[in-house]
């Protein structure tokens, strides 16, 4: 096995096959993890994973017992267990950077993504350094969401997306109102089956073990000017402003300016990094040290995903 050889972000280990993934992990565990901290991602590569079963004895090796996907903010599926499909979005849709669960209460410290079947074309899953994209922000846009924090909306319609059926894996109104509560996420229940959630949360957090912020934020990512034109066009005709599926704002409800918008992408996109997917490649990623996205593709690109290691804001150093 070679020694791991850092990229711009991604940390990457090869095998020439006399090692295997879990004796890899098992050997040099402490020295992985570490590394997946510094550089904010670590790719496993040239390694015979074992399919989806391989893959969840990888996920629980390096990070423990992986997650449920819980208040599901994208259409996904369970493989097996707490093993999920990627994003079912269509492959012509670009996914934007952002931070799994930032906009919860609570969120996984670490991600898996494991390589089952790679695209023809691009589909890769690009990543950010947010250390870097908080140095890199105009301090002025900073400062109103570190002084204001960010406000997440969103409109459940019965005929319409994503229902708060299938976010908060339940049928019962009272579970939903239970959850939310002890989450803080403000609900208000609208006609026959629709719902309107509201979550203010921090814009800036720190990673456990480090005093360096993090720009750690679903802000641009749900706002409804990244979405691409025409659907952004579409669902403000459809639905208006107020009653977008999704959109944020500033904690205070004000709405945050296009140019404000704009900068927040374009330093997102300048901090970013890609590499294209390998038949078995596993990449871990540091939630708190690196946002991801996704590319759009061609062919049966197919990753399976698995999230561990819960995190709450209470617990930060």
């Amino acid at each position: 096995m070679s020694t791991p050889t850092a990229t711009t972000l991604a940390h990457v280990v090869a095998s020439d096959g006399s090692t295997g993934v879990l004796e890899l992990i098992a050997q040099r565990r402490e020295e992985l993890r570490a590394a997946l901290v510094e550089h904010g991602g670590l790719l496993l590569r040239g390694f015979d994973i074992g399919g989806v079963d391989g893959f969840d004895e990888v996920v629980r090796a390096l990070a423990g017992e992986p997650l449920t996907y819980t208040e599901r903010s994208s259409p996904r599926h369970s493989i097996k267990g707490k093993v999920y499909t990627s994003t079912d979005y269509p492959p012509e849709e670009e996914i934007f950077l952002h931070n799994e669960n930032s906009y919860q209460a609570a969120w996984p410290l670490t991600l898996f993504f494991y390589c089952v079947t790679p695209p023809e074309t691009r589909g890769a899953t690009p990543l950010a350094d947010i250390r870097t994209v908080y140095r890199e922000l105009d301090p002025a846009v900073r400062g109103e969401f570190e002084r204001r924090g960010w406000r997440l909306v969103r409109n459940f319609h019965a005929d319409f997306g994503t229902t708060w059926q299938h976010v908060f894996n339940t049928e019962s109104r009272d579970e939903v109102a239970e959850y939310c509560a002890n989450n803080g996420i403000e609900i208000e229940w609208r006609g026959k089956d629709g719902l309107r959630t509201i979550a203010v949360r921090e814009a800036v957090h720190l990673r456990p073990g480090s005093d360096v912020p993090r720009w750690f934020n679903h802000a641009t990512f749900f706002h409804v000017t990244t979405l691409p034109k025409d659907l952004q066009e579409g669902l403000l005709a459809m639905f208006g402003e107020d009653d977008l599926p999704t959109n944020t704002y500033y904690g205070d409800g004000e709405p945050v300016p296009a140019d404000v918008m704009d900068h927040l992408r374009a330093t997102y996109r300048a901090a970013s990094t890609r590499f294209d997917y390998h038949r078995d490649d596993v990449l871990v990623v540091d939630n708190m040290t690196a946002a991801h996205a996704r590319e759009p593709f061609t062919g049966a690109r197919r990753i399976a995903v698995a999230m561990a290691e819960a995190h709450q804001p209470s617990q930060e150093d």
